[in-house]
């Protein structure tokens, strides 16, 4: 098995936002590899895993940072596979990592999620999966069906809940 998605992420300290994704993916069955790379303390490592990961058979790059947030846009710049941003919640409150991450300029794009956003990383990856897996889109339609149960059975435990002024 191959991996298609590609899970980087600045350092491990970022692995309890990014494991997000990876339980995602892992759920969809896409078979996914993850990895901690830095544009800045191994800018070579960087440089050689966007260059070679579509050749490796990766499809689609979702690239963890905070701060100053640098990685997506130096792997989106090294190849020509889609790279989704996850800005990591950190300075400012991840604010400094999205406003880095979302400004590349043209030519460079990067899908940015928001703060802390691995999981609809991860989802969006699949959904860009899908448009060519018939299987994996079906799982994705479960998936969003059991979203909207969560939601219905939270209306119903909601009635239950009793105030002096409530009236439903």
């Amino acid at each position: 098995m191959k991996a298609i998605v590609s899970i980087i992420m600045g350092s491990t300290s970022d692995l309890p936002v990014m494991e997000k994704a990876a339980a995602f993916l892992d759920e969809m069955d896409i078979p996914f590899e993850m990895n901690a790379l830095s544009a800045h303390r191994t800018p070579r490592e960087v440089e050689e895993f966007a260059a070679g990961a579509a050749e490796r058979g990766v499809r689609i790059i979702i690239a963890g940072a905070g701060m100053a947030a640098a990685l997506p846009g130096v792997i989106a710049a090294g190849t020509t596979l889609p790279v989704i941003g996850v800005p990591i919640k950190g300075m400012l409150d991840g604010l400094d990592a999205m406003l880095s991450i979302v400004q590349m300029p043209p030519g460079i794009p990067v899908a940015t999620m928001g703060v802390n956003g691995a999981l609809n990383a991860a989802i969006l990856a699949a959904e860009m999966l899908a448009l060519s897996d018939d299987n994996l889109a079906s799982r994705l339609k479960a998936y969003k069906e059991g979203l909207k149960h969560k939601i219905v059975k939270a209306n119903e435990d909601l009635k239950q809940v009793r105030y002096k002024n409530k009236v439903n």
